[in-house]
């Protein structure tokens, strides 16, 4: 057996099948996101076997983008847990064949509840498409499978056709990044969706001296404050530089003796800062661009303290 050309027949031959998914979005595509949208229910997905699990998939996918949803399995359904379908929920019930057991038994109940019923199917003449009110088309040629038994292709289709419909609603509801932050606090995600500089700097002691102070002080504060830089002020306390580790060396390599410098004198001018409201995430983009490891934090250019790299790379958030 090739390995190797079969994984790769697998994967091309389901990529043709979701290619073909393209010229199956038509009017009733557009309706059930309009028709979801402007519901005051929630969508309820349903399926038996491995289209189960592609419904929980799909319901994981518009909770996290602002559609509230349910699972529902198919069999559980019909022995009890029809009592979760509220009345104005949307139903989307899942099955490749349409004709199943669990789904003739199923549907018809949905339909006597008055509850709108959306068919994802592959086969369009099944019972399921028949008695939907709209169909979604996950139709596949065959599966992936070598014995076209294995629900490969259909549930890959099934599962792209959620994610369009998603991402649909997604756009459709002008869901933004602030609002994706809401529902996904936790983890790196989240951070990187909510987590600001003020929330980082307050950590760190806050280096700072001023300009005419000598060289002892400038290597006692960096060293002191474990931020590997200081702030330069001066005597209105306005920030005028930066002195880092690099300046230090940089130092002793041009001076012979340091005695009768001050930091103006060795001081970066212009140094990149950072507003207090911005997010944590930025401030990693912007040390990253220009090669730095810490950056001053400012609130309308009054000098704050520090953020360095490592207080984001702790958090996780990259």
């Amino acid at each position: 057996m090739d390995i190797k050309n079969l994984a790769i027949k697998t994967i091309l031959q389901e990529a043709e099948s979701i290619k073909k998914l393209a010229g199956y979005i038509d009017n009733d595509f557009e309706k059930i996101v309009q028709l979801i949208y402007n519901s005051n229910g929630r969508v309820v997905v349903t399926g038996i076997g491995k289209s189960a699990n592609i419904a929980n998939k799909i319901v994981a996918s518009l909770n996290s983008t602002g559609t509230p949803s349910i699972f529902m399995h198919a069999a559980d359904a019909i022995h009890g847990d029809l009592g979760m379908i509220q009345k104005d929920d949307v139903i989307i019930c899942i099955s490749k064949s349409g004709n199943t057991p669990e789904i003739k038994v199923l549907v018809p109940i949905i339909k006597s509840r008055g509850n709108i019923l959306i068919g994802m199917v592959s086969s369009t003449d099944s019972f399921l498409a028949k008695q939907a009110d709209y169909v979604l088309k996950s139709t596949v040629d065959k599966e992936a499978c070598p014995n076209n038994l294995a629900p490969t292709s259909s549930t890959t289709a099934q599962l792209v056709i959620g994610d369009a419909l998603a991402v649909c609603l997604l756009e459709y509801r002008g869901f933004s990044s602030e609002d994706f932050a809401k529902v996904h606090p936790g983890g790196a995600l989240g951070k990187k969706l909510y987590m600001r500089v003020s929330d980082l700097y307050k950590n760190n002691e806050s280096p700072k001296v001023f300009m005419n102070e000598d060289i002892k002080n400038v290597i006692v504060e960096i060293s002191s404050k474990r931020l590997g830089a200081t702030a330069v002020l001066d005597e209105n306390n306005q920030l005028k530089g930066i002195i880092t580790d690099g300046d230090i060396r940089r130092m002793l390599q041009k001076f012979n003796t340091f005695e009768k410098l001050t930091a103006k004198d060795i001081m970066s001018p212009n140094p990149k800062t950072i507003s207090k409201d911005e997010l944590a995430i930025n401030a990693f983009n912007l040390m990253e661009s220009n090669s730095i490891t810490q950056l001053i934090v400012v609130q309308k250019e009054k000098y704050l303290g520090m953020v360095h790299l490592h207080d984001i790379l702790k958090e996780g958030i990259v």
